[in-house]
Formats: C-alpha cells, structure tokens, sequence
C-alpha cells in the first residue's frame, strides 16, 4: 500500500530495550521523527538518485521501521490500545516541475506498508501514475455516463461497466484512426497522443467504416403493450449503500 502522508505528520522507532530491573509499563515509541523538522530525522535506511527527463534529478529516500501514534477512537475506539502499524516513510525530492508554473517545489512524502522493502524506483513513479487513474475515473464518469443509469442489481452494474470499459477500449485502439477536431483554444498533438476525449470528437466518423455488430434497428411503431389482465407486483427494491461515519 502506497499513500501520500501530509508534511507535518509525526512518527516513531520502536523503542529501545528498557534496562534490567526497570519499573513501570514499557514504551510502545521511540524517538520523534518529525517530518517537518529535519533535526529529528536519522540516517535513511535506503535513497536512489534519478534523472528523469521531466523533473530532473529525482533525489528519494526512505526510512523503515517507523509508525505513528495512532489514538484511542474511532476504528480502535473497543481496543485495549491501538496496534503498532510498522512501514516505510518515503521523500521524493524533485529538481523541478515538469510545465513552468508558478507553484514552489515542493517535497513529496509518501508512506509504505508490505511484506519485505519498497522498491525506491517504482514507488515514487508509481505514485504519479495516480493522476493518470483519477482522469480515467473522471472520463468515464462524466463522459460516458459509468455512474449515469440507475441500475438495480449487482449484474445490471457489472454488464454496465463492461461496457463502458469495452467503448473505453475502442476510443484507445481509435487513436490513429481519426481526425483530431480540436476546438480553438487547444493546441495541436501527435495522432498518437491524442486523449479519448478529441478522440470520441472524430469517432462517429470512423463508426460507418468499421460496421457494428449490432442487430439492424427494429420499428419505431409501438408495440400491443401487455395482455389483458396482466398484473405485475411493484418492482425489488434494494437499500441504498451508506459510506460509514
């Protein structure tokens, strides 16, 4: 699990053996480590250098062992004590952004919980692949109407999302295929980057030049409606689903 931890969070070591014959509980934390205090920090347990053509030098180290305080309520509010939850905390340091903007540089820090050690390399680039996730959500939201139908039944929602993945899938395997109709303000790209919004702006072209699968069109007319004497119940309704406080 990898997640973004805000700059001014506070964790801790384990604690060192307490001395033979000592009194009073043992401590559950060691020393402070502050990550907006740099005189707390320890030596890292491990740190890569990058070039990366887009931020420059990539500077990125990590330190082991670590947890943070965690406090009697909410989840752990019928424990006894909280749990230690052990990782790695993880800054990225970056040379520079990659549009010029004027927003300052700022350190990126990231926690990490797993079995054995984090990959340097991979967590800090796989972490700006996030953004990458969060517009595909947001495409297939707003744009092709994922969340739009008020589906009633597990199958319903999972024959929904196929097939918005499968249109999802076509406006991929479009891209070089179609015309990029940009509208005024927007800059001119390589057909082979366009992104699936300019490509569903020339796609109802290319649809008569690949044909359809799909059955030919029935009739417009209505049809008999229901027999005589029908009666059908009202339709299953199903409780909404809560997010918990």
């Amino acid at each position: 699990m990898l997640v973004r931890i805000r700059s001014d969070r506070v964790f801790h070591p384990d604690p060192d053996p307490a001395p033979p014959g000592a009194l009073g509980r043992p401590r559950r934390h060691g020393a402070r480590f502050a990550l907006s205090e740099p005189n707390t920090w320890t030596a890292p347990a491990a740190e890569l250098i990058v070039a990366d053509p887009r931020y420059g030098t990539v500077r990125v180290q990590a330190w082991h062992g670590l947890h943070p305080k965690l406090a009697g309520r909410g989840r752990w509010a019928g424990h006894d004590a909280p749990p230690i939850v052990r990782g790695s905390v993880i800054r990225v340091e970056v040379e520079h952004l990659p549009k010029p903007t004027a927003r300052a540089v700022k350190t990126l820090w990231l926690w990490w919980s797993g079995t054995g050690t984090p990959d340097l390399d991979v967590c800090w680039r796989a972490y700006l692949r996030r953004f990458d996730i969060e517009h595909t959500y947001r495409f297939v939201k707003n744009t092709l109407g994922w969340t739009t139908p008020s589906v009633r039944t597990p199958e319903q929602a999972d024959r929904w999302t196929w097939l918005v993945l499968a249109a999802y899938t076509q406006l991929r395997l479009a891209r070089g295929l179609v015309d990029d109709l940009r509208l005024p303000w927007e800059r001119p790209r390589d057909p082979a980057t366009l992104t699936p919004t300019r490509v569903r702006r020339g796609f109802r072209q290319l649809g008569p030049t690949i044909g359809t699968p799909a059955s030919p069109p029935k009739f417009d007319t209505p049809g008999p409606g229901r027999p005589k004497g029908t009666r059908t119940g009202p339709r299953t309704r199903y409780p909404a689903v809560k997010k918990a406080a």
